[in-house]
Parts: structure tokens; sequence; C-alpha cells
């Protein structure tokens, strides 16, 4: 059992991020024996621990105690090193001079950001920053795009499991990894344009003629493309015309049999705008001209039936729903209305999101949001592979966007070649399989069609996802997976302290895969037939482990 000391305002961000590290810990009792002690900034306890660790970015009394000098960066960010992995720091951090056996390393000045100490047969681990204030910042503010490619949540989960594991202590938890698969993929299409003859020579038309005539041009040059592409999109601007007049049939409008024709059975989420010529408040008038779509929800009530019928799942691409709750709950009705569904998530058009989004979409009835992302950059904005509760909401969770396909082929963009874009997308992927969690895709509706063609890229990352066991499912499902791992709870029996009860509810007829229960700790268990890997074994949370109590003095019982 972990036991925490933080501040009374980081409260609510402890309680997310052992939901994210979803391992038995409990706020602080003095009356409480601790295997771990986890105490945040300045602390006074009277419990004694096998392991202590001391997150603080500042000096602190018990600094006065330990040789050598304590010393606070001038400027606020910076990376630790750990093992060759670089972790960002976006608040206050200290150093500790030059000390031998340094855990953390700060990587501009080589100095000591971390070390381990004795304190009366305990293991005292000082931590040169303040854990929950990264985590609050990284679930709030976010991480800069130049930080994008790194999972900093991750990484201080992965860091804080070492720190205990490596002094000693065993420890479970139930990762974000649904049973029978490596992780979760979760593919999704904006749908911003539907059809090109809507649009006329505004310009996303002109755009179009750009990129299809001049724009092939520069990217066979590259590479890119090929000359078979090239064709294909100067043929679509000598058709244009005749798409106009109802002569050709309109390139953009076939989307959904696309779409469904490369992903074969394997379940999406379409996102569709419910309001049209319209772009919302709190854009600029220049904006306004490229947000508001030239179509609205109702008139793709067929697509929606023929998604719908694929097993495919239509969502919300709200408008003002991020900041205003009222017209948020009629963009929800909206889509609701079309498809039946009552449980409805969004991501908003143009990734608009502010400090109060969150809360704003929870009151207007959102059961999930998937705009936390970037619009310039792939990676980790809150830093995590997981679905998280955005702090001051009571259910909502935030499925983070990770990639987008206009951030990765824009020129004015990351503007990168297949290639780089496959092996970009590949690095969150290895990510996500290392990690757990989920990878979010927006692949948008008109990116198979020309002037983009980008479904090359977008089939070998379907390969890669199969490849490396990912259980693909819809926005919704993906949320629920969540919420399933979100409900377990985990139980210490007082009478036999060394057992640990997880409890487990799931939604009646709800078909999720299932959860696992990770044991780490040095003990070989191979005989056992479970799963093994250098670190830890995965047992399956309805099979009790109760035999192997006497090496690891941690046997679990499961219900529900």
């Amino acid at each position: 059992m972990i036991g925490v000391i933080a501040h009374p305002t980081e409260r609510e961000v402890v309680r997310e991020f052992f939901e994210l590290f979803k391992t038995p810990w409990e706020f602080y009792r003095k009356d409480q024996q601790y295997e771990v002690l986890i105490c945040a900034g300045e602390s006074q306890f009277e419990t004694a621990a096998k392991v202590i660790l001391v997150y603080a970015g500042r000096k602190v009394g018990s600094d006065e105690q330990r040789q050598g000098f304590v010393k606070s960066r001038t400027d606020r960010a910076c990376f630790l090193e750990y093992k060759g992995t670089r972790i960002p720091i976006y608040g206050d951090a200290v150093t500790f001079g030059e000390r031998a056996g340094s855990l953390l390393t700060d990587k501009g000045t080589r100095e000591c950001a971390a070390y381990r100490d004795a304190n009366h047969g305990a293991s005292l681990l000082r931590i040169g920053y303040d854990l929950f204030s990264e985590v609050r910042t990284l679930l709030t503010v976010g991480q800069p795009a130049a930080n994008a490619a790194i999972p900093t949540l991750e990484l201080h989960i992965a860091l804080l499991r070492n720190l205990i594991t490596g002094n000693g202590v065993s420890l479970v938890e139930i990762p974000p990894v649904p049973r029978g698969h490596q992780f979760i993929a979760c593919l999704t299409h904006d749908v911003d344009h539907p059809s090109i003859r809507r649009h006329k020579l505004d310009p996303t038309t002109l755009g179009f003629l750009w990129r299809a005539i001049f724009g092939s041009l520069l990217d066979v040059a590259r590479g890119w493309i090929s000359l078979r592409d090239v064709a294909r999109n100067w043929a679509a601007a000598v058709k244009l015309p005749f798409v106009y007049l109802g002569l050709a049939k309109d390139f953009w409008s076939d989307f959904a049999n696309r779409y469904l024709e490369v992903e074969k059975g394997i379940p999406s989420t379409f996102f569709l705008i419910p309001r049209k010529d319209y772009a919302g408040r709190g854009v600029d008038t220049r904006a306004a001209a490229l947000r508001a779509a030239r179509y609205e929800a109702k008139e793709l009530a067929g697509t929606i039936c023929q998604l719908k019928a694929a097993g495919c799942e239509v969502a919300l691409h709200g408008i003002d729903a991020w900041l205003d709750s009222s017209a948020g709950r009629e963009e929800l009705e909206e889509i609701r209305r079309l498809t039946g569904v009552s449980e409805m998530g969004v991501r908003m058009h143009w990734l608009y999101y502010n400090d109060n989004s969150p809360a704003t979409l929870e009151k207007a009835g959102a059961s999930f949001d998937s705009t936390s992302g970037y619009n310039e950059a792939v990676g980790y904005r809150a830093g995590t592979t997981q679905a998280f509760k955005p702090l001051h909401t009571e259910k909502l969770l935030e499925l983070p966007l990770h990639a987008m396909d206009t951030a990765l082929f824009y020129l004015s963009y990351l503007g990168l070649s297949p290639k780089e874009a496959s092996a970009r997308l590949r690095q969150i992927t290895n990510h996500t399989a290392e990690y757990g969690g989920c990878i979010t895709v927006n692949w948008h509706d008109r990116s198979l069609a020309p002037e983009r063609l980008w479904g090359g890229g977008y089939h070998q990352l379907i390969e890669d996802l199969k490849r490396q066991g990912a259980w693909f499912a819809t926005a919704s499902q993906a949320a629920s997976w969540f919420r399933k791992r979100r409900s377990a709870r985990f139980e210490i029996d007082e009478a036999e302290p060394g057992k640990i009860r997880v409890e487990s509810a799931s939604a009646a007829g709800e078909s999720l895969p299932g959860l696992r229960l990770r044991i780490h700790q040095s003990d070989d268990f191979n005989a056992m037939g479970v799963r093994r890997s250098e670190n830890y074994i995965d047992v399956p949370i309805e099979e009790s482990i109760e035999d192997i109590a006497p090496q690891s003095q941690m046997s679990s019982r499961w219900a529900g």
C-alpha cells in the first residue's frame, strides 16, 4: 500500500494520477503502516515505511539534514534524464550538486536531480521536482508542441514504479492494457468537406486546385507521390467544372465507402458538424470563411445509416459546444436525433478549447471529448496515452488525440514525406505498445480522395496497429473501457494484510475486453504458466492467484 501526503489543493490531481497509475494507495493516515510513502513538498509524518519518496521542486527542511547543497534553477523548464530518457519538467526544480549514485540528472548541468539515502533502515529518495504539480500542468495546460513526441506523464509513472520496485517493494497495478491485446487503437475521422460541389470557388476549392495542379508537381519532384497520383489529381482538377454541373461524380462525397473499404470491418468514429454555414463564436472574420462548414449533419442521413450498419460510430464535431453548454446541448441533441444514440461524445472543430471547456462539455451532456491534441504537431499534449478525467469534471473523460493527417503532411505544419509520416506514427504506436493506453488518430473525410491521396499512409498505419496487437475500438468503446478500469477498486483484507481484493463493475450487456493485474517483482513465476516478462507477470482479473502468496506476499482474489 502506498500512502500519499500532499497539499489539500492537490488532492484532485493525486486522485487522477492514481487512476492513471492504478495501484493500491490512500491519503496518509497516522495509524496506518505503509510500504511506500510519497511526500509532496515539506511533509511531517510519523509512520515508518520501507521506501519514502520526497518530491519537491524547492528546498525543504529535511534537505538541511543531509550533506550537499540544494540549488534552485533560474529557468523553470528543464529536462531531467533517467537511464537515457529525457523527462521534461515544467515547474520548479532543484538539483543537489554532484552526488554519487544519482538517480536523475539535469540534462543541461549534469547535476544530480534525485538521489537515494538511508533513513533509519528505510530508503529515502529525494526527487527535485513536484510530481503532482507537474501532473496538474500536463492535464490542464499541456505540453508545448516542441515536446509533443514525449509521453511525459507516462514517464513520471514509469519512474515512480521503478523507484519503488528498485528499492525492494513489490507492486501490483491494473495497467491500461485490455486483456488479449497490447493497447487500444481508435481510428477517427473529422467530416469537414463531404462534398466539393458545395464549395464553389471559395478558399477550400482554390486550395484544392493549387495543391492538385502545382503541389502535385512539387511532391512528385520530391519523390513523395507517383506519376499515377499526379495524373489522378490533374484529372480531378479537369473534372471539377463537370462536378459543379452535375455531369461528373463528386470525388469527395464517397468518403464513407472509401473508409469502409480500407478499414475492412474495423470500427471507427466519424465526427459530424451539426450546423451549416456557421463559423461559431469566438472566431475572427478571417477564420470564419474557412471554419464554417458547407454542410450539416442531417444532409448525411443516408451516410449515417450506412456507417452505423457497418459498426462505426457517429459523434459530434462541435462548433460552439466548447464555450457554451446550451449551444453544446443543442449540437449534441441534433446528432442524437440522427443516430438514435443517447451517449454522445464530441471533438471540437479546429480543436477549439479553453480551460473551462471540459466542464462546459460535461454540462452540455457529452460523455467523452477527444479535442486535446495539436493542430500543428503529433504526440502527447497531455503527456499521456490514456483517457483521463479533466480536473473539475465529474464523469466526462478526455480521449486525447495523438495524430492528425493534416499535421503530418501539410507544409505549414510538419510537412513530412509519406515515409517520414509513417515513421512518426510508428514511434507513437511503439510508445503505446510499451506503456499501454490508446492511440487516437484523425484521418479527415477527404484525405483518401484527390488532391490529398493520403490513403497509403493510413493503410500502413492500420497494418502496423494490427501487427502490434491493437484492439480497434470506437471512441465510445475506448472511453467505456477506461471507465471499466477506473471502476476497479483495491481492497486490503484487514485480517490478512498480505491479501488484496479487486472489484470491478461492468455495465450490463457491455462487450469489452477484460482487465489484468500486473505484479512487479523479481521472483520467477514461469512455472505457473502465466504471462511473464522481464519485470512482471500478468494475471487475468477473474483468475485467482493465491498460490503465489508465499513468494510475493501479495496474493489476490477477484470479484466482479
